[in-house]
């Protein structure tokens, strides 16, 4: 087998662009000296300082574990006043139990005549909020009795709304529904599903 001449000549061109190349890593590889760099030593001042900024963090790590353990057991106590259930009805039966009782101690005792669920709905980030509207045939001091009663319970509720109807003007006899409401646990309330992009 013959070898031309241009194919000689491109021999040629690449073997003196491989002594280049090899010429151009060496020269810019970093140099192979076998001396060590240590590293600087710290001044005892310096060591001392630190150590002393070390101890300040640690015995703030102390006094902030001991206020984390205030604040959750301070949580769990409130915590306790949520209304209980598995599922926002049953949460709203609770709840509408407690109405019941409320209207039942009271002297004279009130009738719950009628009750209807509202929807369940957010209440911040951690927790979720059911409703319940109790009509009920009462004085007006019978009432405001009602109403600083279930403010009075343990469970976290409250009184949302109040609409007073006077059907017989003679009476002193109000039909009052009013609209209460309790906290749950934000597992209890449904999740809005977003359309499109669009939050429902």
């Amino acid at each position: 087998m013959t070898v031309s001449d241009r194919e000689k000549r491109l021999l040629i061109v690449w073997a003196v662009v491989m002594v280049l190349g090899l010429i151009y890593w060496l020269a810019s590889s970093p140099a192979r000296s076998t001396a060590k760099i240590s590293a600087p030593v710290d001044s005892i001042d310096r060591s001392e300082r630190r150590l002393a900024a070390l101890r300040a963090s640690l015995a703030s790590v102390n006094g902030k574990e001991t206020v984390l353990h205030q604040v959750q057991s301070e949580l769990s106590d409130r915590e306790r006043g949520l209304i209980p259930g598995d599922t926002p009805e049953q949460a709203q039966a609770q709840l509408l139990q407690i109405a019941r009782r409320v209207a039942r101690a009271q002297a004279p005792p009130l009738d719950v005549r009628q009750s209807e669920l509202g929807q369940p709905r957010a209440y911040g980030d951690a927790y979720g909020e059911v409703a319940v509207s109790v009509t009920i045939d009462c004085r007006i001091d019978e009432l405001i009795n009602f109403l600083a009663s279930l403010s009075q319970q343990p469970e976290i509720i409250a009184t949302e709304d109040i609409h007073l109807n006077n059907p017989n003007a003679k009476s002193k006899v109000l039909t009052a529904r009013v609209t209460i409401s309790g906290l749950v646990p934000r597992k209890l309330v449904p999740e809005k599903k977003a359309l499109l992009g669009v939050q429902l």
